[in-house]
């Protein structure tokens, strides 16, 4: 199994590695501060700094075929490097920093939207969560003042593990309807914001709220007959 930094410390930027493995679908790593696309959010990109001194740039990172496998794509027309080499694998900082501000926002709206979860997504300009909900309860300027009174309170944001059997004592834990946490791997990844929050969660995040900025909430539209996307912006 690979070490997934990342999942220790969201703040990395970069680590050295060793190539384990080159196939067709991208390189593989033994270690790695690259978040795989998962969970509504995005992949990394970046580079892989090799010992020739050339450099392969990565469009992005997928989850490999095994546990905590995270296949780097690379960019067309990049060098290729042979299993066993070292690397530095450097990311892509700002990206993935807007990445960890957007989704730790969208554990905010979820607080603040009393309703299950049907999906969701963070990109670089904007995040999503849709809710099963009736329209009339979403009031755009409402739901935007609290996130920015939650954002701006200072709360403290750790990821943490529980047991299987803590999850399923707790099942309200769980806002998603569509995706169920992985169980059986000896513990399960929670996001805790303290006093707003606490869920399932495998994404990277910011430490504190204050960190994710000001937001507006872009718009508010039906897509179904109760299912309501409430789209959030950095103001």
């Amino acid at each position: 199994m690979a070490e997934l930094v990342y999942r220790e410390d969201p703040y990395a930027r970069s680590c050295r590695a060793r190539v384990v493995a080159v196939t067709s679908a991208g390189i593989e790593l033994d270690r790695t501060v690259f978040y795989p696309t998962g969970g509504g959010q995005p992949g990394d990109s970046g580079t892989l700094a090799l010992a020739d001194g050339s450099v392969v740039s990565i469009g992005g990172a997928v989850k490999g075929g095994t546990d905590d496998a995270v296949v780097h794509v690379p960019v067309p027309g990049s060098p290729s490097p042979a299993p066993g080499e070292e690397v530095e694998a450097v990311l892509d900082w700002e990206r993935r920093h807007r990445h960890m501000r957007f989704h730790t926002a969208l554990h905010l709206l979820c607080a603040i939207v009393p309703a299950p979860v049907t999906g969701g997504q963070v990109a670089h300009d904007k995040a999503r969560l849709d809710f099963d909900i009736e329209m009339e309860r979403l009031v755009k300027e409402t739901i935007e003042a609290e996130l920015n009174r939650l954002a701006g309170e200072d709360h403290p944001v750790r990821a943490r593990w529980i047991t299987d059997a803590q999850l399923d004592a707790q099942p309200e834990l769980v806002r998603t309807m569509s995706v169920q946490p992985p169980r059986g791997r000896g513990g399960v990844r929670v996001l805790e914001i303290e006093g707003v929050d606490l869920q399932p969660c495998g994404g990277t995040h910011v430490a504190n709220t204050r960190e994710i900025g000001r937001l507006e909430v872009v718009k508010i539209r039906s897509e179904g007959a109760r299912n309501r996307r409430v789209v959030i912006g950095f103001a």
